[in-house]
């Protein structure tokens, strides 16, 4: 909880022990006596290794757990979407129609699906700034860094055969090292139809009331068979209750609690206005593609729906930098603790210029934020192909050098993990792949000018589409014998590759030098300012690793005044149904609808404190049993990426008793419902 000087008298209220469930903890800095003092509730260590061992990270970017001994997942639809697309045919659309296996032999083999299972924390801050002071230069100190990093995890991963990575925390005032157990044999268990996993589509996205029966089961194997886990969740037989006391363990993305008005700054006006406008002109070409038959409606759905998940999200984030409220506070906070840090002249000495040396550094950034994002943060638009070759040429590159001085996603520890990407035979879809590179080109066009060199090069005198249909029709690169054979690199989506590769470096080494390590090195001396004169019982923002929220099942008022309840249920959802996408129920639905008690709790909302990456992630209750899973969070929630607040702002999930009721009256799952203990 965060600890603040001299605010507003409601303000402090809402920042003290007890008043709010803020906090996306870590593992081993859990406030055990926080919850005991508001729920009377003693949290055990065996209860958090039990919650730790048992949850797991999708490395589709979301949060999983493990729900039996026979190794299965319990995770969102959305975040295995995926494997569910990468499985599916025109023949066969799983999406579509869902996917019950039964039997063992009858579950699908994801194409490049991993999970992690976090199983140790090792505190590594000294051995990362070995060879570092403060007086050393930015750009050298990252590359001291970086290079004890890869070592530290190349000699932990040759040592327990585990993943390991080097974890950044407070902003670079604290690094671990975390141990993870990996499973990168994952099969498809059990999907809804995605017409209910996402009933509602775009326009209920973020927004409560919801039904959603957003989940899909898979199953961790080893050595060819279904993986023997000493550690999972069971099932709750009652299920979610209003004002009970929950526990979400999950992997939630970036947070920005911790940043500066430079950088919250720099968002406004630059991140959110490029990201929107860039994935909202691909949105409307993917759904005009998706207009011309069913087929490109299918192979683009996925890509659509990540896209239209990610402008809504940057939509709610972008008003959260326009709440004069929020930035108010944000700005009281800043200059509360440069305050503190001016008043004492040791303090002032090592810590007064950072901000401005942070505020220098995104004014540079503003520079070069554009083509950067195009050429290396971002680039391809998607492209499936591109992408592929990218990588084929930094791997080839990367692992020629020396493994502390290669860019860090190609590391040793890093490898494995890009050749299961690299060497997926997840289909490629021509057409998808034109649409995308034509975008891709597009952007380049509009961003460095169809005269830049490497620009003429690629088109050729053509038209971006032109160009596109060309290289994607002559391109072999779908093929994974090819990719792993030497005439890779004379494949004709290699020519783009190099042709971008040089100018992307470029762009790369200035963000690095000349950006990221003076915000890392600023912001890690924040961190310390903040450490000396708060303590050290704040929870550092998130950052993809595993985190412990605790909260409360609780509806809200909203803002036209009237009461939220805490849950749905399936009368409400047969309400909502019009018979037109997105609110058309699937056949199944329609003809269970008898059997089903609908009044069964469906989805429900906490205060839970969570983010991005926490899709998938377990709702335990007190026992440690599972109740829920959380798949979303409101619309009025999003602006806690930069502050929690809990008025109206809530997670929102899918109740186990609907889970259960699903199964077993709309799929006749009964093999599942066996294992998970009905």
């Amino acid at each position: 909880m965060r600890r603040l000087l001299f605010l507003p008298l409601f303000l402090l209220l809402a920042a003290l022990p007890g008043l709010a469930e803020e906090g996306m903890w870590l593992f081993n800095k859990f406030p055990r006596e926080e919850v005991k003092k508001k729920f009377g509730f003693t949290v055990t260590d065996q209860f958090l290794s039990t919650l730790q061992l048992s949850s797991v990270r999708f490395n589709s970017g979301g949060s999983g757990s493990f729900v039996s001994p026979n190794g299965l997942l319990f995770t969102n639809h959305h975040v295995g979407a995926d494997c569910i697309y990468q499985v599916s045919s025109k023949e066969n659309d799983y999406m579509k129609n869902g996917f019950v296996a039964g039997p063992l032999p009858n579950e699908k083999t994801c194409p490049s699906l991993e999970v992690n299972v976090l199983q140790k924390i090792e505190t590594v801050t000294d051995q990362i700034k070995a060879g570092t002071t403060d007086a050393t230069a930015p750009a050298e100190a990252a590359r001291i860094r970086r290079s004890n990093a890869a070592a530290l995890e190349k000699q932990c991963a040759a040592a327990t055969g585990n993943r390991c990575d080097v974890v950044t925390l407070y902003s670079g005032g604290q690094y671990d090292l975390y141990h993870y157990k990996k499973y990168t044999d994952v099969r498809l268990v059990f999907a809804p139809e995605e017409s209910i996993a996402a009933f509602g589509g775009d326009p209920d996205n973020f927004t409560y009331p919801r039904y959603c029966l957003d989940f899909a089961l898979f199953r961790a194997y080893e050595n060819g068979k279904p993986a023997q886990v000493k550690h999972y969740l069971p099932w709750s037989k009652t299920g979610a209750r209003d004002k009970e006391l929950i526990f979400v363990s999950g992997h939630p993305g970036r947070t920005e609690r911790l940043a500066t008005m430079a950088e919250l700054q720099f968002q406004h006006d630059v991140v959110m206005p490029l990201s929107l406008d860039a994935n909202g002109r691909l949105i409307q070409k993917l759904l005009a593609f998706g207009q011309t038959d069913a087929e490109n409606k299918r192979i683009a759905r996925d890509l659509l729906a990540s896209l239209q998940n990610s402008v809504k999200a940057r939509t709610g984030f972008l008003a959260g930098l326009r709440q004069d409220d929020l930035m108010r506070l944000k700005q009281e906070q800043e200059s509360r603790l440069r305050k503190a840090i001016a008043d004492d002249p040791a303090k002032q000495a090592r810590f007064g210029k950072t901000w401005d040396e942070i505020a220098a550094a995104y004014a540079e950034y503003k520079e070069f934020y554009r083509p950067y994002t195009f050429l290396e943060r971002a680039p391809g638009s998607g492209s499936e192909l591109f992408a592929i070759a990218k990588a084929l040429l930094r791997y080839r590159a990367e692992k020629a050098k020396p493994n502390g001085e290669r860019l860090r996603e190609w590391n040793d520890a890093n490898l494995p993990a890009q050749e299961q990407a690299l060497y997926s035979p997840a289909p490629i879809y021509p057409a998808l792949e034109t649409l995308t590179l034509t975008n891709f080109f597009e952007n380049l066009v509009a961003t460095f000018g169809p005269a830049e060199p490497f620009v003429a090069s690629i088109l050729a005198g053509r038209s971006p589409a032109a160009a596109a249909a060309d290289y994607v029709s002559r391109s072999r690169l779908a093929l994974v014998a090819v990719r792993k054979s030497p005439a890779a690199f004379d494949d004709p989506m290699m020519q783009v590759a190099q042709a971008l590769e040089p100018k992307a470096r470029e762009l790369r080494k200035r963000y690095e030098d000349r950006v990221e390590s003076v915000t890392v090195a600023s912001a890690s001396r924040i961190a310390l300012a903040r450490f000396a004169i708060y303590g050290e019982n704040e929870y550092p923002d998130a950052t993809f690793t595993l985190r412990l929220t605790y909260a409360a099942v609780k509806g809200y008022t909203n803002a036209a005044g009237r009461p939220v309840p805490w849950a749905t249920n399936f009368a409400g959802l047969y309400d909502r149904a019009s018979g037109v996408e997105p609110f058309a129920l699937p056949p199944s639905w329609l003809r269970a609808k008898a059997a089903l008690k609908l009044k069964t709790p469906y989805n429900f909302v906490s205060t839970a404190d969570t983010h991005g990456g926490n899709s998938g992630s377990p709702t335990v209750n007190a026992k440690g049993e599972i109740v829920g899973i959380l798949f979303d969070g409101n619309i009025e929630g999003l602006p806690n990426q930069y502050l929690y607040r809990d008025t109206r702002e809530r997670s929102v999930h899918v109740a186990s008793q609907g889970i259960i009721e699903a199964l077993g009256k709309v799929y006749g799952a009964g093999s599942v419902l066996k294992e998970l203990g009905f």
